[in-house]
Formats: C-alpha cells, sequence, structure tokens
C-alpha cells in the first residue's frame, strides 16, 4: 500500500506544482472547456494558486501516509492517508465552487 501513496502522491505533487507555478489553468477540469466570455469572469492566477496548493497539500497527506508505513506505522495509516485526502479533494472543491470567492468582480 505504501507503494501506491508514494507513487500517487509524487504524481499529484507534479500537477499541482505545474499548476501553481505556470498558471496551467487548461489542467483543471471545467475551466479547461469554458468559453473566453466564461474564463473572464474568474481571477485565473487566484484559480490556479488555489488548486495548484489543494494538490500539494493533498500529495503531502499521500506522501506521509506511504513514509509513515515505510517507517514502520500501523498498516492502516496509508489507508487512513488516502481516506484523508478524499475528504480535503472534497473539501476543496466544495470551497471552489461556492461563493464567488475566485471572479473578477
Amino acid at each position: 500500500m505504501w507503494i501506491a501513496n508514494i507513487l500517487a502522491g509524487t504524481i499529484v505533487l507534479v500537477l499541482g506544482i505545474i499548476i501553481r507555478a505556470f498558471n496551467a489553468s487548461g489542467l483543471i477540469a471545467g475551466y479547461n472547456t469554458a468559453s473566453a466570455e466564461e474564463k473572464a469572469e474568474y481571477d485565473e492566477e487566484a484559480l490556479t494558486g488555489f488548486v495548484g496548493a489543494l494538490l500539494i497539500a493533498a500529495s503531502a497527506i499521500l506522501l506521509a501516509g506511504g513514509l509513515l508505513a515505510v517507517a514502520g506505522a500501523p498498516g492502516f495509516v496509508a489507508g487512513a492517508s488516502w481516506l484523508l485526502f478524499l475528504v480535503v479533494i472534497i473539501g476543496g472543491v466544495v470551497y471552489l465552487n461556492t461563493g464567488d470567492r475566485f471572479g473578477n468582480g
């Protein structure tokens, strides 16, 4: 199980860094298919910054679970990290889609 944590955590970390550092809004689902008029309603820099930070934080959870499992923590730690990963991702998506947090106006 720790291998899955390390591998998935690394992939999510790389995606988070790419989105945050390079403002790669094309990697954000939904935003990449929006029309130019719809995209104009959002602050792209703030949006990519938040999504990148969310992915980096979520990857830290997976990596920590994998590293703790390697270090000899009980077996449920790696599995619990996946549950916490899902909670963070779902919470971040709910936060992202409620209110007008990333609008231009």
